[in-house]
């Protein structure tokens, strides 16, 4: 008896080796593939974008960083440079709030940035850079208050330094806000620096 179980293991071991999955030439669905790399998108036609306003840069989230994403806004020819800084940052506003695009939620992008935000320019005691949001700076999210930071700090609404003065709607002092690389690689916990501003 001993013998013939001895003699079957090797039969049995060679069935037992035939139950693998094998080869086969019939496609499987395992649902598509991605067609998009996370937080990367293809190439805008920059010259397309020109044609319909001014070239920008808004940051949406992606994954838990800042990335910066192209957009147009339009601001009508001869418009004063104090009034010009405005619409452009309401036009940025408006884009931050808007819905990502099919291609761009594909991608991971979002938004903490709400819709009806107001944007408007400096009072009587602001320095003449200031921006007034409708919506007082501390009371948004810290990653709505790092899109707005970093946008309007890298845009025509801002003096380029890589600050942007803003306010809210009461008649407290603005303060200066910077975008550092902490607050674009980390903005749900690093809040962008701010300060007082001399003479507001």
């Amino acid at each position: 008896m001993n013998v013939r179980r001895l003699l079957a293991l090797p039969v049995l071991a060679g069935l037992l080796t035939g139950c693998g999955i094998r080869a086969t030439e019939v496609p499987t669905d395992f649902g598509p593939a991605p067609s998009r790399v996370r937080c990367s998108l293809t190439e805008p036609d920059v010259a397309a974008q020109a044609s319909r306003g001014l070239p920008v840069q808004v940051f949406l989230l992606c994954g838990s960083s800042l990335v910066a994403v192209d957009r147009t806004v339009r601001v009508p020819d001869g418009t004063a440079d104090s009034q010009r800084r405005v619409l452009v940052a309401q036009g940025l506003l408006d884009e931050l709030a808007a819905t990502p695009s099919p291609a761009e939620k594909e991608a991971g992008y979002t938004t903490d940035v709400r819709g009806g935000m107001t944007v408007s320019g400096p009072r009587s005691r602001d320095p003449e850079d200031a921006l007034r949001l409708s919506t007082a700076p501390g009371d948004l999210t810290s990653y709505a208050l790092a899109q707005l930071v970093c946008t309007f700090s890298d845009s025509a609404a801002a003096e380029g330094d890589g600050s942007v003065i803003l306010g809210g709607p009461d008649g407290g002092p603005p303060r200066r806000y910077e975008c550092t690389d902490e607050v674009r690689s980390r903005p749900g916990s690093t809040e962008p620096p701010s300060g007082e501003v001399a003479g507001a």
